[in-house]
């Protein structure tokens, strides 16, 4: 893939020049990986796109619990077929997902789930337990000839990160008491957040020395990467007969608004700020702006700047805030979502730019704008206030009521944010006055 220039990690946006340079040597040195990142930093992703580096599809002896290879078996069942058939030994195809598993450590996991122990039924049937043919074999034989994963390390008992050692060293797997070493073949890649890893001591030192290579993730760098990432990942509610348009200034505000919540001080920087939180909240400003469209009787839902409160209870779950004070979650995110108004408006536009549309507002004119209004109210303030008028069609680029309207609140907010006009709420609506 490399040598044709495809792309080799399809999806994973921002870690071109970071990340996936690390995950490429690792694999070419056959190292077995952990992913350490805060939520949010695609590392379940990564696990997952790793599948895609397989064979298409591999041989493996007809029956066999872990996908001997027919030319090397190394379970006794697979030893003796072969032995006795030959040639004539019956064979499957696996595909790349049946030589892929994950497993999230939780803390009623078994050794037996991960290795294996003794079958009951076979010993019930007859064999004696010292037989390697009572073995019920775990994930881990299962993956044989692919990639095991597990998500979040650090909450695997102590005693069953010891039962990795074998494995990330010399290759083979113990189980229970019996007397074989099974040498799989397979790739381990775990994840793990760094307050976890580095700080609570909850991964044992020995494990730690045993990964090949340990890949650090983050979070997008810049907006542009944040806002591909959105498009890529969001979700549309299908069946409302609405289209929808997100504005670009609107697409900045809301990865303005994460980037900025990752270096609040009032949040906590150590459980991270999610990508999630950026996917969420433009999933919110869109369905508040479908709803507009329903209950108004309009085909085209844009988001609004008035949309931006509802974020509240999509961004509310997903930070922690560094001290407890009642009411201070929603102050704080009202605060990013203003700055983020500042820093997208002073991008595109220059205060001098906008003086003469804030002038308009002398002598007691005003605008009235609210979530549910319907975009073609907003129209007819554009007729009365020219300069205004004009910084519309500089962003809005249509003459749709939904995009005129959304432009409309965009550039009162940058004024107001810009210490241009005053705002006041009054009857669930907001009115921007000089």
């Amino acid at each position: 893939m490399m040598q044709a220039h495809r792309e080799v990690f399809q999806g994973i946006i921002g870690y071109s020049d970071t990340v996936i340079p690390n995950i490429e040597n690792a694999i070419l040195s056959g190292h077995d990986m952990i992913f350490l990142g805060e939520r949010g930093q695609a590392k379940s992703r990564l696990m997952r796109v790793l599948m895609q580096l397989l064979d298409e599809k591999i041989p493996a002896i007809k029956g066999c619990e872990i996908n001997d290879d027919p030319y090397n078996p190394i379970c006794k069942h697979c030893r003796d077929m072969v032995a006795a058939n030959g040639d004539k030994t019956e064979i499957v195809w696996l595909s790349r997902e049946e030589r892929y598993s994950e497993k999230l450590a939780t803390p009623d996991i078994a050794m037996a789930d991960l290795l294996g122990d003794v079958d009951p039924i076979k010993v019930a049937e007859g064999k004696y337990l010292s037989d390697e043919l009572t073995i019920h074999y775990g994930l881990i034989p299962r993956t044989n000839r692919g990639i095991f994963c597990i998500n979040e390390l650090p909450d695997l008992a102590e005693r069953l990160q010891v039962g990795l050692f074998n494995l990330l060293e010399e290759r083979d797997v113990q189980i229970r008491g019996y007397r074989i070493r099974l040498p799989v073949d397979i790739l381990l890649v775990a994840s793990a957040n760094p307050e976890d890893y580095t700080n609570r001591g909850r991964i044992i030192s020995p494990l730690k020395d045993r990964f090949g290579s340990q890949v650090r993730t983050h979070y997008p760098l810049n907006i542009h990467d944040e806002i591909t990432i959105i498009k890529q990942e969001h979700h549309d509610y299908a069946g409302t007969g609405i289209d929808t348009f997100v504005p670009p200034y609107m697409e900045e505000i809301i990865a303005e608004i994460t980037h900025l919540s990752r270096k609040n001080p009032d949040i906590n920087q150590r459980s991270g700020v999610s990508v999630r939180v950026s996917i969420m909240n433009y999933e919110t400003i869109v369905s508040n702006a479908v709803r507009r469209a329903v209950l108004s009787g309009e085909k085209l839902a844009v988001p609004r700047i008035s949309d931006l409160p509802y974020i509240s209870a999509s961004m509310g779950s997903k930070i922690e805030l560094e001290g407890f004070e009642e009411n201070k979650e929603v102050k704080i995110i009202e605060d990013l979502a203003r700055q983020a108004v500042l820093n997208v408006f002073n991008r595109h536009f220059s205060a001098p730019q906008m003086d003469p549309a804030a002038a308009q507002f002398k002598n007691g004119f005003g605008i009235e704008v609210s979530d549910m209004m319907p975009a073609k109210k907003y129209t007819a303030n554009l007729q009365n206030n020219s300069p205004l008028a004009a910084a519309v069609k500089k962003i809005a680029k249509s003459e749709q009521p939904e995009i005129l309207a959304s432009a409309v609140e965009f550039i009162l907010e940058g004024l107001y944010v810009n210490n241009k006009l005053n705002k006041t709420r009054s009857a669930g609506k907001n009115i921007y006055r000089s």
